[in-house]
């Protein structure tokens, strides 16, 4: 597998897996999705949350880069997240649809990145208006390694609401 080849398939994973979370998540009251569960955002909704908004922030540095990737022109729609602990959407509801738009953007876009792109230096800021200077291919690699984590999170804290979001490997989608 080449590394164009692993970045749809982690776009893939990506998607595959959220709509598992979701489904889940989805059978909780509002109430349960927000009850604070002493996670590292609080909450499951909370939890989800800073996934997309943290997805936003990754997407929007991506369209930055030289290639111009037309995919990400929908993010220009968007504002940019200030806070990667707040709630911008009230309910899974709303956070669900939106997931699933970010999703198919994030698997379109990722049908459209070459190889040479991979090699390009991307020049954006942090959150804290610091510049950075990285190589794209290890971004990509931390963006799908970011949302493992998180949505590890938020398996466990579906876990432990009595959810069972079932298989969760990445071997599940490899051929």
């Amino acid at each position: 597998m080449n590394r164009i080849e692993h970045v749809v398939l982690m776009a893939r994973y990506n998607q595959w897996m959220n709509r598992k979370l979701y489904e889940a998540a989805g059978t909780l009251s509002d109430a349960e999705l927000l009850m604070d569960r002493k996670a590292f955002f609080g909450s499951i909704l909370g939890t989800l949350n800073h996934l997309v908004l943290g997805d936003t922030v990754w997407l929007k540095r991506f369209a930055l880069h030289p290639a111009g990737y037309a995919a990400l022109a929908p993010l220009n729609a968007v504002a940019t997240p200030v806070d990667l602990t707040q709630l911008a959407f009230a309910n899974v509801r709303e956070l669900a649809a939106h997931r699933a738009w970010l999703d198919q953007l994030i698997l379109d876009w990722a049908h459209t990145v070459q190889a040479p792109d991979l090699d390009q230096r991307l020049h954006y800021r942090n959150m804290r208006g610091v510049a950075a200077d990285k190589n794209c291919f290890s971004l990509l690699v931390h963006f799908f390694n970011h949302q493992t984590h998180h949505r590890g999170q938020a398996t466990t804290l579906l876990s432990q609401a009595g959810l069972d979001v079932g298989t969760t490997d990445l071997l599940a989608l490899i051929d």
